[in-house]
């Protein structure tokens, strides 16, 4: 059976120095353990915001690890030292526009400064790369979208569609606890994994 392998990779000039405690790769360990029901291992990097060894990571992490999907947190701005997208996108097979357009638009239901973002979606090889935001918060809102105050969901998350991509990618069947994200897929693309 083929494993869901996940790299995160928390990208911090001070976390990475031992400044502060990192709470990127936390917050998703944490997110990712309560909303997938789907077995997966994880294989976490913290690192400072330089673009040759951020590019290094997520190589690493889809080649030699195999990762199917791998979260990025931190560095997605426009100060100097955010390259976070620059690395991502140097060793990019395929941009996916619609990832980094959603992740914007989640994030503008909060603050106005979202558009200041360059958080960007791409595929290397087998994997499907994301940049998400640093602050737990922001992490969480982004993947599983904006709810109103009876849980429904007024902007979708960008989770909702990580799993029929894995797919697409030949990657492993991904479950989540429907509570937190729906995965969405079209019906032909739905597997009984209990028949």
């Amino acid at each position: 059976m083929n494993t869901l392998r996940i790299g995160l990779v928390s990208i911090s000039d001070r976390a990475s120095s031992g400044v502060y405690q990192d709470k990127g790769i936390p917050a998703l360990v944490d997110w990712l353990e309560k909303t997938l029901t789907t077995p997966f291992q994880i294989e976490t990097r913290l690192i400072p915001d330089e673009q040759p060894l951020i590019e290094q990571a997520l190589c690493e992490l889809v080649d030699e690890m195999a990762c199917h999907l791998v979260l990025t947190t931190g560095g997605t701005g426009p100060a100097r030292r955010d390259v976070t997208p620059d690395a991502t996108l140097a060793i990019a097979d395929r941009v996916m526009p619609g990832f980094g357009e959603q992740m914007r638009q989640i994030s503008l239901q909060f603050v106005p400064t979202a558009i200041l973002s360059r958080q960007v979606g791409v595929i290397r090889k087998q994997a499907l790369i994301l940049n998400l935001p640093g602050q737990p918060k922001s992490i969480q809102e982004t993947l599983e979208g904006v709810k109103d105050a009876d849980g429904k969901v007024v902007v979708p998350g960008i989770f909702a569609s990580v799993p029929y991509c894995i797919q697409l990618l030949d990657g492993p069947y991904i479950e989540t606890d429907s509570t937190v994200v729906a995965a969405f897929r079209p019906k032909s693309a739905i597997r009984d994994i209990n028949a």
